[in-house]
């Protein structure tokens, strides 16, 4: 299946059948990553008396609670009711799902005794217009990001400065291969994420932020359509499976 998208007053073709697939499955297991001091998540049958949600223990179905934080556990997508005392639900603020992107590779550099990723850095890799959405994935890049244990590791953020230039630059959607777009302690301040919503003078409820994405190193940078698609929870974020399709030009 085939379709053809006019973007910036030029045509592209993609093909549906060829899908890229950056999230992180849920497992309910310690293979599972996990953020933000949590446990993994469990996902584990439902008994009732003698009876259990598990065709191979005897049940007709298998019938499995799932217990998890979106935050911490998988690939999810929020709004910036993640940071309001005022509640924003991501079913408000996204409204549609497909977008042009641009995905970069960005090695963090150190900070002090973090590792960070700058303004200059995203200069170098992004301008204005080129794209809606844009993915950063860190460098190195490991298949280990699919199953770490994030917790006390401090790792690379955005510098406010990085997050206030994506904004400048019209991005709308911003996803990265890490917990948060902000210092796992930083007292609360959560500077990129402020930076980058503009909250709380001029909020972009539209934009969006979706973190712990995975793109495998096969996926080359450059330009793509993004389909964004969280799940409908009503809440400040949800699990999403972001899927990535290279365009052709016409």
């Amino acid at each position: 299946m085939q379709a053809i998208i006019t973007y910036n007053q030029q045509q592209y073709k993609i093909d549906f059948s060829k899908p890229l697939d950056i999230s992180l499955s849920l497992r309910g297991d310690d293979k599972n990553p996990v953020a933000w001091y949590l446990k993994a998540p469990r996902i584990e049958p439902v008994q009732e008396g003698n009876w259990v949600g598990k065709v191979s223990k005897g049940g007709s179905v298998n019938f499995n609670n799932v217990y998890f934080n979106p935050h911490g556990h998988t690939t999810h997508t929020e709004c910036v009711g993640h940071i309001t005392s005022e509640y924003h639900g991501i079913n408000d603020s996204l409204k549609t799902f497909f977008f042009p992107a641009k995905l970069i590779s960005v090695e963090p550099v150190k900070s002090g005794g973090d590792e960070v990723i700058t303004r200059e850095q995203l200069e170098s890799h992004f301008r204005e217009g080129e794209a809606q959405a844009v993915i950063i994935r860190t460098l190195p890049n490991s298949i280990a990001k699919r199953s770490k244990h994030y917790s006390h590791t401090n790792w690379p953020y955005l510098q406010e400065e990085a997050a206030v230039y994506l904004r400048e630059c019209g991005v709308e959607h911003l996803l990265i291969d890490l917990p948060s777009v902000d210092r796992e302690e930083d007292g609360g301040k959560l500077l990129a994420h402020k930076a980058f919503w503009n909250y709380p003078k001029n909020t972009r409820l539209q934009a969006s932020i979706t973190e712990l994405v995975y793109v495998p190193s096969r996926i080359e940078d450059g330009f793509y359509f993004l389909n964004l698609q969280p799940s409908s929870f009503e809440n400040d974020a949800a699990p999403c499976k972001p899927v990535l399709y290279k365009p052709e030009k016409i």
